[in-house]
């Protein structure tokens, strides 16, 4: 099954670019090259699009703007001349940022990160509740590094890096974006509470103001957003 992609640019030469190279990745199907982000917005309005390549520096309403303001994000892949955006674009959960001018390879790495995201998704959802693995493995200090979910109290978003705080030993640090854990993990065992925290549902033992305390000294400010889905699990109703 093909990734349905679109390539946005203003610049003509460059939305040729990326979209010769989306071309010639086999899992890729490029939907459509966008000029603007408004002509993407009609076509994700209207078409199921998983993986979008946009440009930052665009008039009127940028990439950065853009990726903002869509409710239901598909796979972002940044593309851009200027460096100053790399944390904002991690802050977004970008799956990875491209600085022009772009290789087919680098292309090519940062799209087969994000079939390994859609494929780690698709098993886990073929997967029944309950039967998932009891792991995960990351990159820290050059090392591969086995984290066991039942080790896992929360897990924290330090820009391009993410912290995993643990029950016991100090906390493990990785270059993963928030998206790209929370999708390796049980959605039944773990929940965001805010941009920036993932906590382990079953850790949580003291709530506090709108806050999850752990250890009686750090708290979590649940937002708005998920306050309403944790409230549904602290009464017995969450599926």
């Amino acid at each position: 099954m093909k990734i349905s992609c679109l390539a946005i640019d203003d610049e003509p030469l460059a939305v040729k670019k990326i979209a010769g190279y989306i071309r010639k990745i086999p899992f890729l199907e490029l939907v459509a090259e966008c000029r603007s982000a408004f002509e993407a917005m009609e076509i994700i309005n209207k078409t199921k699009i998983q993986l979008l390549f946009i440009d930052i520096n665009m008039p009127d309403l940028n990439g950065m703007e853009f990726v903002k303001s869509l409710a239901n994000k598909p796979y972002i892949i940044f593309t851009t001349a200027y460096s100053d955006y790399a944390v904002e674009g991690f802050q977004v959960d970008a799956a990875d940022y491209l600085l022009k001018p772009i290789t087919f390879i680098n292309l090519l790495k940062a799209a087969n990160k994000v079939k390994n995201l859609i494929d780690l998704k698709t098993n886990s959802q073929r997967e029944s509740t309950g039967t998932t693995t009891d792991h995960l493995f990351v990159k820290s200090d050059y090392k591969l590094i086995r984290v066991l979910l039942d080790d896992i109290k929360y897990i924290e978003s330090q820009h391009e890096y993410i912290k995993i705080h643990l029950t016991s030993g100090k906390p493990v640090v990785t270059k993963l974006s928030m998206k790209s854990v929370e999708e390796q993990l049980p959605a039944n065992r773990f929940m965001r509470v805010q941009r920036s925290y993932i906590v382990n549902l079953s850790k949580i033992s003291v709530m506090e103001n709108n806050s999850i305390v752990f250890d009686g000294k750090v708290y979590i400010p649940v937002s708005q957003q998920f306050k309403e889905k944790l409230q549904k699990y602290i009464d017995g109703d969450f599926v």
